[in-house]
């Protein structure tokens, strides 16, 4: 199976067009190398998804026949996230809901600068 229609039929990504275009843009690494959309995944090969300051790691169990539901999806994939790489996405999550007080207006340049820094 194609690795663009594993990751969609997995529900990694909403669209398989969606997930062609994150494996087109080297996000998704496949036992370390970055490949093409039309790369065929076999089991026990690991899924790198590269997000936003943080990778998501997962190993292939299984393919199905066309997308499943999200409770079956343990079937087919297995994710081995590393503990820093799912702290890191724990706070990247808060960071982004934080909202300013109301009436502070746009942020200063300085604090921009501070939260670029937060951003691991």
């Amino acid at each position: 199976m194609r690795i663009d229609k594993y990751l969609w039929c997995v529900r990694l990504f909403k669209t398989r067009s969606l997930a062609a275009d994150q494996v087109k843009t080297k996000k998704v690494m496949l036992d370390g190398e970055f490949v093409k959309a039309s790369r065929e995944v076999k089991e026990g090969q690991k899924i790198t998804v590269k997000h936003h300051g943080y990778d998501q790691e997962y190993e292939i169990l299984g393919w199905p026949k066309s997308r499943v539901g999200a409770k079956l999806v343990e079937l087919y994939l297995k994710e081995i996230t590393s503990p820093e790489n799912i702290e890191r996405k724990e706070f990247l999550q808060l960071a982004k809901n934080y909202t300013r007080r109301k009436g502070l207006g746009r942020p200063t340049k300085k604090e921009r600068r501070e939260w670029d820094d937060l951003d691991l």
